[in-house]
C-alpha cells in the first residue's frame, strides 16, 4: 500500500511539473510570435494628419473637434474664442485592420465618409514600419449652387487617398511620412488643377506616461501660383486619460476635414495668424 501511495504521488508530481513546463512553453511561444510594436501614436490623428493608429475591433470612437478663430484678433475677438468651427466624427473598428467613419464639419458644411486600413504592422524583429491606407469622400454642402452655372451634385465631391508610413523609433519617438493624392471636382480658382498632390510628415515625442508632443506638416506640390492659401503646419500635445485622448493644438488651418486643411490653410505662422483648437476622443 505504501509503495502504491508513493507511486501515485510520483505520478501527480510529474503531471504538475509537465503541466507547468507546457504552460511556460506556450507563454514563450506567444512572446516570440507576438512581436508587433504598438502605440506608435496615441491618437487617430497626429494633429491634422491621420496617424497609423486604428480603432481596435469593435471599438467605437466619438470625436469632437474644435477650431477657434485666429488668435491674431487679440482681446477684441478674445483670441479667437468668439468664433469657432466644429467637427463630429463617428469611427468604428470592424476589425483590427479596418475602420470606417462618418463626420460632419461646420466649415463649409462638409460631410465626409472615411475608411482606414492597415497593410502591415511594425515588428520588433521583423518588418520595421507601419503601413496604413486612408481614403475619404467629402461632400461640400455649403456651396450655393445658384452662384454657379451648370452646377451639379458631383461638383460638391472631393476624393482623397493617402498612405501613412510610420516607425516607432524608440519608446518616446515616432515619425511618419504621408504621400497624399486628392481630386476636387470643383475648384473656384481657374489656375488650380482638380487633381492635386501633397506630401505630409509628422511625429510625436513622449513627454511623460500620458502626455506627448506632436507636430505635422504637409507640402502641396501643385497649389495654384496665385493661391492665397498656405501649407498646413500644426503643433500640439496629446493627453491620455483613461478612455479619453485629449488633443490641444495650434495650427494655421481652420478646416478639419482632410482635403480642407490641405487646400484652405489661410493662417500665417510668421504673422501670428494661427488658430487654437482641440480634439476630444471617447472610446466605447
Amino acid at each position: 500500500m505504501r509503495n502504491f501511495s508513493l507511486m501515485l504521488l510520483s505520478i501527480l508530481i510529474s503531471g504538475v511539473v509537465f503541466s507547468q513546463e507546457e504552460l511556460l512553453s506556450e507563454l514563450e511561444e506567444e512572446v516570440v510570435l507576438d512581436s508587433t510594436v504598438t502605440s506608435a501614436f496615441k491618437g487617430l490623428k497626429i494633429v491634422d494628419i491621420e496617424s497609423t493608429k486604428l480603432a481596435a475591433q469593435k471599438d467605437f470612437y466619438f470625436v469632437i473637434a474644435h477650431r477657434f478663430g485666429s488668435i491674431k484678433g487679440g482681446i477684441d475677438e478674445f483670441f479667437g474664442l468668439d468664433t469657432s468651427s466644429i467637427r463630429f466624427s463617428l469611427i468604428y473598428g470592424f476589425t483590427d485592420w479596418l475602420n470606417f467613419g462618418v463626420s460632419r464639419s461646420s466649415y463649409n458644411k462638409v460631410y465626409d465618409i472615411t475608411s482606414k486600413y492597415r497593410f502591415i504592422q511594425q515588428q520588433e524583429h521583423g518588418f520595421p514600419l507601419n503601413v496604413v491606407g486612408f481614403s475619404s469622400i467629402a461632400i461640400n454642402t455649403g456651396i450655393d449652387e445658384d452662384d454657379y452655372m451648370n452646377f451639379e451634385f458631383k461638383h460638391r465631391l472631393t476624393y482623397l487617398t493617402q498612405l501613412m508610413i510610420s516607425r516607432k523609433i524608440t519608446e518616446k519617438l515616432s515619425l511618419q511620412i504621408v504621400p497624399i493624392l486628392f481630386h476636387e471636382n470643383f475648384v473656384e480658382n481657374d489656375m488650380q488643377d482638380n487633381t492635386q498632390y501633397a506630401l505630409g510628415g509628422g511625429g510625436r515625442y513622449k513627454l511623460s506616461k500620458f502626455v506627448t508632443f506632436n507636430i505635422d506638416y504637409a507640402y502641396h506640390f501643385n497649389r495654384a501660383s496665385n493661391s492665397i492659401f498656405r501649407n498646413p503646419l500644426s503643433i500640439g500635445v496629446d493627453i491620455e486619460t483613461g478612455g479619453h485622448v485629449f488633443q490641444l493644438h495650434l495650427t494655421n488651418a481652420q478646416p478639419m476635414y482632410d482635403a480642407g486643411f490641405l487646400t484652405n490653410a489661410a493662417g500665417d505662422w510668421s504673422e501670428g495668424d494661427i488658430y487654437f483648437g482641440f480634439n476630444l476622443s471617447r472610446v466605447f
